[in-house]
């Protein structure tokens, strides 16, 4: 996956989210898979804090040539970051920050060749700046994917017989 690939996908998660949940009622971005599952709410303040904490401070870590490992990511941040705000504050706070991530890869003016630069995570070990630029874009779609998943869940009940023809209210394994 090139660079402009990335960008192509990183450009449009904000704009996919906000089509998705903008204007929404808590019955859509409120709702959850069960106990201990995240709700379309939760997945975008996870993203929100991803994109203060994670993808751009660990590109720029592998660019400046840093030997440490990354700083760890706080997976559950969200749930006190979010507090007190809407669906369509935590929308708008991911559409500004993604801006300013991509911008910042771009003024990078990464190469491909820099894509075999390494760094170091703290669990999984040497990683490549490809792989992190191809994990920031996969976890994109794995979060739409969720949130797609979850808001269909609600209405696991309600469509009654046709649930057989369902697929994504098939519980993952």
């Amino acid at each position: 996956m090139s660079i402009e690939e990335t960008i192509q996908i990183l450009t449009r998660t904000p704009v996919a989210l906000a089509a998705m949940l903008s204007g929404t009622s808590e019955y859509w971005n409120r709702a959850t898979e069960g106990e201990g599952t995240w709700s379309p709410y939760d997945v975008v303040g996870h993203l929100v804090h991803g994109e203060k904490t994670d993808w751009i401070p660990r590109l720029k870590h592998i660019v400046a040539g840093n030997s440490g490992a990354f700083e760890p990511f706080d997976r559950t941040a969200q749930f006190h970051e979010s507090e007190g705000k809407s669906i369509e504050d935590l929308l708008g706070d991911f559409a500004k920050l993604r801006g300013e991530s991509i911008g910042a890869v771009i003024a990078l003016g990464l190469t491909e060749t820099d894509l075999a630069r390494e760094g170091e995570h703290p669990e999984l070990g040497r990683v490549t700046l490809g792989q992190l630029l191809a994990t920031w874009v996969v976890h994109d779609l794995d979060h739409i994917a969720q949130i797609a998943r979850t808001m269909a869940k609600v209405n696991s009940d309600a469509v009654g017989p046709w649930r057989a023809y369902l697929s994504i209210l098939e519980d993952r394994k």
